[in-house]
């Protein structure tokens, strides 16, 4: 059994039109089982507190169950308490069907009803028209009405003294607050910073939930034309980390986005699945197609996203930053990441691309094949910035000063 597998996408006996001809038994190891004659006996071992009534909702069953004596059980009389349909559990024991030649097919037909019952759920846009894009304070009213949190940080002088505009655009499980730091740093050099919660992200609605790519780049695009007509006369660079770099990518590729002077990507998400392995890919099909709604950690992966401890351990402290992430929502991920590496061929803006050499988080492969694909001319209108000693989340990593006079270098060039 694979980790999470979810054993009732193969046997939803919840919506089969004809008997199941298993028996269903419950136990913690299977060197535990006392065999019982069956046709086929199914082992489901535990699964770090899985709701088990999902895998078998029997209370939909068409089928009148019956209960059998219990089987002799091992001497640790391991049970589990599936619902508050069922009393501890006994094996549940389906007569034997009749041969039926077309019993195959309707198993088949029952599998694809249950794989569209519990298809990725992605939150969909708003209704356009309700309401204007707006720039407010604290937020700013996006293309289909949504409104998205906001933060500035702006030189002391106040905001017409800034020589350029930066927008900020967080990774994954992160949100505005990312850019904090770095922005502190870029007010010192007259450069204003607007950063947003992305959709699904930090205090933004329905927290934890993809929206979609679609629906992420007009929020980017919406927002650089609110930006853009507060500060006329400044030249706007976009500044996108991990995910917010491939949102990037995204919504400037081809011709119609709205002007920018440039943009910097910091490690970029771009990870598209013709990179990955088969089996990862297909592993996370099966998951967000079965149980999408089961929630994760990146411990599990053991990476290291930055050498700043320090600040590992605030970001964990931090309510606002997302420690838990449902597998549609990751299956999401995936969508903008193929669609940033497919659109590298025709995004054309001014990049400065930054990676480090320690990044276990993105590969470097798929971040050099895009950077090389960015058709720009002359040459240097793109350039690369690897670090030795860097990270994923360079802009917070112990050396990120240097990042960002790399920054304000280059912009000033």
């Amino acid at each position: 059994p694979f980790h999470l597998l979810p054993f009732s996408y193969f046997f939803p006996c919840a919506l089969r039109p004809v008997p199941c001809p298993f028996t269903f038994i419950l136990t913690p190891h299977s060197s535990l089982l006392t065999p019982h004659p069956s046709p086929l006996t199914l082992f489901i071992f535990p699964f770090n507190l899985l709701p088990l009534s999902y895998f078998f909702p029997c209370a939909l069953c068409p089928a009148p169950l019956s209960f059998p004596s219990p089987l002799t059980p091992h001497p640790s009389r391991f049970s589990f308490n599936l619902s508050p349909i069922f009393s501890p559990l006994t094996p549940l024991k389906y007569p034997m069907p009749s041969k039926n030649p077309h019993r195959i097919p309707i198993l088949l037909l029952c599998c694809l009803i249950l794989l569209t019952a519990c298809a990725p759920n992605f939150t969909p846009p708003g209704s356009p028209g309700l309401s204007e894009p707006q720039l407010q304070e604290t937020s700013f009213i996006s293309y289909d009405g949504t409104e998205l949190p906001l933060r500035s940080w702006l030189p002391p002088n106040e905001a017409d003294t800034a020589r350029f505009i930066f927008i900020a655009v967080h990774g994954f499980n992160d949100y505005s607050n990312f850019i904090k730091n770095s922005a502190h740093y870029f007010n010192k050099h007259q450069i204003a910073v607007y950063a947003y919660d992305q959709r699904g992200f930090g205090n933004a609605p329905v927290k934890g939930r993809w929206s979609s790519t679609e629906a992420m780049t007009q929020d980017l695009k919406t927002l650089i034309r609110l930006i853009a007509q507060k500060h006329p006369d400044q030249p706007i660079y976009l500044l996108g980390h991990s995910m917010g770099g491939a949102v990037v990518i995204q919504a400037m590729n081809g011709e119609n986005h709205p002007d920018v002077a440039g943009a910097i990507l910091v490690a970029p998400a771009v990870w598209a699945r013709s990179t990955i392995p088969f089996y990862q890919n297909g592993g996370l099909w099966l998951v967000a197609h079965t149980i999408p709604w089961y929630r994760v950690t990146g411990k599990v992966l053991g990476r290291k996203p930055s050498d700043n401890i320090e600040m590992l351990k605030e970001q964990g402290r931090d309510p606002l930053v997302i420690k838990e992430t449902r597998f549609d929502t990751i299956y999401g991920l995936q969508h903008l990441m193929d669609a940033a590496y497919k659109a590298a061929d025709n995004y054309t803006l001014k990049t400065l691309v930054l990676y480090g050499d320690h990044d276990q988080i993105i590969p470097e492969k798929p971040v050099l094949d895009a950077f090389q694909r960015f058709p720009t001319d002359p040459a240097k209108q793109k350039q690369l910035i690897r670090y030795e000693n860097g990270y994923h989340m360079l802009l917070r990593d112990l050396q990120a000063e240097n990042v960002m006079k790399d920054i304000v270098a280059w912009i000033n060039d």
